[in-house]
C-alpha cells in the first residue's frame, strides 16, 4: 500500500512539544546514568523520572526574560521537581542535551523516510514487471537510438532507490549520535562512562569525540543524501514530463475527471506534479549546501550553525517525505501509451537498426570505418529523403556485397534487442 503523506506525521518531529520532550528525555537519560554511576542519588533519578514535566507555554514565558531557550527549560523542569531540581542538568552544557535530542529527531526522520522509500521500491518494481517487455524507443541526447522496454527503465529507477536506500540508512547512523562530554569536549564533570550509558539508553552511539558539539560534517552528511534522493526523484520526473509532450506521448501523469490543465486552454493537460517535483528538488540541493556551509565553525563551537538547523532539518525531512509520497502516486498512477511507442518507434524508419547493420559488416571482415561509412550512407538517405532503412539496405550494391537479403532481414529484427532483458532483471531483482 502506498502511504499517503501527512504533514502531521512527519513535522509532528519538528513541534516545540516533540522538541522539548526529546530534550526532557536525554536529561531523564543523564540523570539515570549518573544515578548508576553514584554521581547522584538514585532516588532522586526515579523521582524526576515519575515527576519530570514539560510545560511549553511556561518555558517560552520564561525565555522572554532568559533569551535562553535551554536555560529557559532546565528551570521550568527544575521548578517542578522541587529539591531535587538541583541535580537536573548537572553537569551539562546546553549542546550536550540539543545535539543528542536532534541525534534523536534525526533518527525518526530517516526512519519514516525509509518506510518512504521502501514504498516506492515496491511500485518500481511493480511497473518494471509489467512493463519488461513493452517495447519503445532509447534516446540518447534526446534523439531515437536503439530499442528498449519501458519496464527496463522501472528497473533501473529500481536499482537507484535501492543505492538511495543504503545511503539513507548510513545517514541514518551518522546522525544517530549522542554527546555529553561538556563544554569543551573532555568529560572535565561527567565521566565518559554518563555519556555511554545515557546514549545507550535513548538507542544512540556515543560520538567517539566531539567538542562543545557533534561534529556537523555528520549533519552534512544526511542533508546531502536527502538531496541525493530528491535529485534522483527529479530525474525521473524530467523523463515523464518529455515523455508526456504533445509530439512524444508515450506516457503522462493520471488526469483525474474535472481536473483543469489550464485557466484558459480546455485542452491541457500538463505534467504538473512532475514539474512540482523537479522544483521542490532545487530546495533540497540548497539545503544540502546549508549543511556543508555549517562544517566550519570556529575552534570547539560557534553558534552560526544552529540557526540554519532549525529551518533545514524540519523543511528538508517534511519536504521529501511530501516528494516520495507524491512521486509514488505519480508512478503507480502512470498513464501509459503502447501505441505511440509503436508508432516513434517506427518514426525513422528502421534507423536504430543500424549498428546491428555496422557491426554484421565488421564481422564480414571490413575495418570499422569502411563499414561504418558503408551503412551511414543509406541512413542518411532516410534522414534527409525519406523511405524505409530497410529496403534502402537492401538496394544498396556495396552493403549486398557483402550480406544477403536473408542476412539483411534477420538484422532487422526487433527480438535481438530484448534477449537480455530476463538477465538483466535478474541481476536488479534477484532470481
Amino acid at each position: 500500500m502506498i502511504p499517503r503523506y501527512s504533514r502531521e506525521v512527519m513535522a509532528r518531529i519538528w513541534t516545540e512539544e516533540h522538541k522539548f520532550a526529546t530534550w526532557l528525555q536525554v536529561e531523564l537519560a543523564a540523570l539515570e546514568a549518573m544515578a548508576a554511576h553514584g554521581i547522584i542519588p538514585k532516588e532522586a533519578a526515579a523521582r524526576a523520572r515519575a515527576g519530570a514535566v514539560c510545560d511549553v507555554e511556561a518555558i517560552l514565558e520564561i525565555e522572554k526574560k532568559t533569551h535562553h531557550d535551554v536555560a529557559a527549560f532546565v528551570d521550568q523542569v527544575a521548578q517542578c521537581l522541587g529539591e531535587d531540581g538541583r541535580f537536573f542538568h548537572f553537569g551539562l552544557t546546553s549542546s550536550d542535551v540539543l545535539d543528542t535530542a536532534l541525534g534523536l529527531r534525526l533518527k525518526e526522520s530517516a526512519d519514516l523516510l525509509l518506510a518512504d522509500v521502501d514504498a516506492l521500491l515496491v511500485v518500481l518494481q511493480e511497473q518494471a514487471y509489467t512493463y519488461q517487455d513493452l517495447v519503445m524507443v532509447g534516446r540518447t541526447h534526446g534523439v531515437h537510438a536503439e530499442p528498449i522496454t519501458l519496464g527496463l527503465k522501472f528497473a533501473l529507477w529500481y536499482a537507484e532507490f535501492q543505492r538511495h536506500r543504503e545511503r539513507l540508512q548510513q545517514a541514518r547512523k551518522a546522525v544517530a549520535v549522542g554527546k555529553l562530554s561538556g563544554a569543551v569536549g573532555t568529560f572535565a564533570h561527567l565521566p565518559p562512562e554518563v555519556e555511554a550509558a545515557a546514549c545507550a539508553a535513548l538507542g544512540l552511539e556515543p560520538a567517539s569525540i566531539s567538542t562543545q558539539i557533534i561534529q556537523r560534517d555528520r549533519h552534512a552528511e544526511f542533508f546531502t543524501t536527502l538531496a541525493l534522493v530528491g535529485a534522483s526523484i527529479e530525474k525521473v520526473s524530467l523523463e515523464i514530463r518529455h515523455l508526456q509532450r504533445t509530439e512524444v506521448r508515450e506516457a503522462e501523469e493520471a488526469f483525474a475527471a474535472g481536473q483543469k490543465g489550464s485557466s484558459a486552454m480546455p485542452h491541457k493537460r500538463n505534467p504538473i506534479l512532475s514539474e512540482n517535483l523537479c522544483g521542490l528538488a532545487r530546495l533540497l540541493r540548497s539545503n544540502a549546501l546549508a549543511a556543508q556551509e555549517n562544517v566550519a565553525l570556529w575552534h570547539e563551537r560557534d553558534i552560526s550553525h544552529s540557526s540554519v538547523e532549525r529551518i533545514i532539518a524540519p523543511d528538508s525531512t517534511v519536504l521529501l517525505d511530501f516528494m516520495l509520497a507524491r512521486f509514488t502516486r505519480l508512478l503507480k498512477n502512470l498513464q501509459v501509451y503502447p501505441e505511440n511507442m509503436a508508432k516513434n518507434l517506427d518514426l525513422t524508419h528502421g534507423l536504430v537498426y543500424s549498428q546491428a547493420l555496422l557491426l554484421a559488416l565488421i564481422k564480414k571482415g571490413l575495418q570499422r570505418d569502411e563499414a561504418y561509412r558503408l551503412v551511414q550512407r543509406p541512413a542518411m538517405q532516410v534522414w534527409q529523403e525519406g523511405g524505409e532503412f530497410v529496403q534502402r539496405v537492401q538496394d544498396d550494391p556495396e552493403i549486398r556485397k557483402h550480406l544477403s537479403s536473408q542476412e539483411i532481414a534477420a538484422i532487422f529484427d526487433l527480438q535481438h534487442y530484448l534477449k537480455h532483458i530476463p538477465a538483466i532483471f535478474a541481476r536488479v531483482f534477484g532470481k
